[in-house]
C-alpha cells in the first residue's frame, strides 16, 4: 500500500477504495462556500451583462445548473456520499476590467459528513455552463481559480481558504 493512502480516508486499510463510514459521526450543520471565474473577451462580457445572449439568460441559466449540480454530485463524484441539502445560494459577480464572471456558491446540509464536493462541483457546473451558452462567439474562454473558500462542522471544525498553510512539494 502506498504510504500516503494509509492517512486518505477512502481507502481502506489494504489501500483500496471506498466509501467511508460516517454512520458513527454526530448530524452536525454544515457550511462550505466555493467559488471560481471564467474570462471572456470584452465583447463575449458585454453580452452577459446586458443579457443579450442568443441563447438567452445566461447568469440565469447557470445558477439553474449550479444548484442542479448540488443535487447530483454524489452521481458524479464516485465516493461521494448523497446528501439531503438544506440549502443552496449562488451569486455572480461581474469584472468589467477584466471581462471575467465570478462564481460563489454557498451550500448547507446537516449531516454526517460535509458538502465540500457540493459546493466545488456547483461552481463547475455553472462556469461550464455559461462557457456552454457562450461557445458559439467566444470558444477561447478561461475557467479558472475554482477552489474551496471556507468549510464549517463537524469534527474538523471551521476552516477558510484565507488561513489555510498549504506546504508544497518541490518537484
Amino acid at each position: 500500500m502506498p504510504k500516503s493512502s494509509k492517512s486518505l480516508s477512502h481507502f481502506n486499510a489494504t489501500g483500496h477504495a471506498h466509501m467511508v463510514d460516517v454512520a458513527g459521526k454526530p448530524a452536525t450543520e454544515r457550511i462550505a462556500r466555493a467559488a471560481g471565474s471564467i474570462r471572456m473577451k470584452p465583447s463575449t462580457f458585454a453580452l452577459v451583462a446586458a443579457g443579450d445572449a442568443k441563447k438567452g439568460d445566461v447568469l440565469g441559466i447557470a445558477r439553474i445548473a449550479a444548484i442542479m449540480a448540488t443535487k447530483r454530485t454524489a452521481d458524479l463524484i464516485p465516493l461521494c456520499h448523497p446528501l439531503a441539502l438544506s440549502h443552496v445560494a449562488v451569486e455572480f459577480t461581474l469584472d468589467t476590467a477584466l471581462s471575467a464572471v465570478s462564481i460563489e456558491v454557498t451550500a448547507t446540509t446537516t449531516g454526517a459528513t460535509g458538502v465540500e464536493m457540493e459546493a466545488l462541483a456547483a461552481v463547475s457546473v455553472g462556469l461550464l455552463t455559461i462557457y456552454d451558452m457562450l461557445k458559439a462567439v467566444d470558444r477561447g474562454m478561461v475557467i479558472e481559480a475554482i477552489r474551496l473558500l471556507e468549510k464549517s462542522g463537524g469534527k474538523s471544525g471551521h476552516w477558510t481558504a484565507s488561513t489555510a498553510k498549504t506546504k508544497r512539494k518541490k518537484s
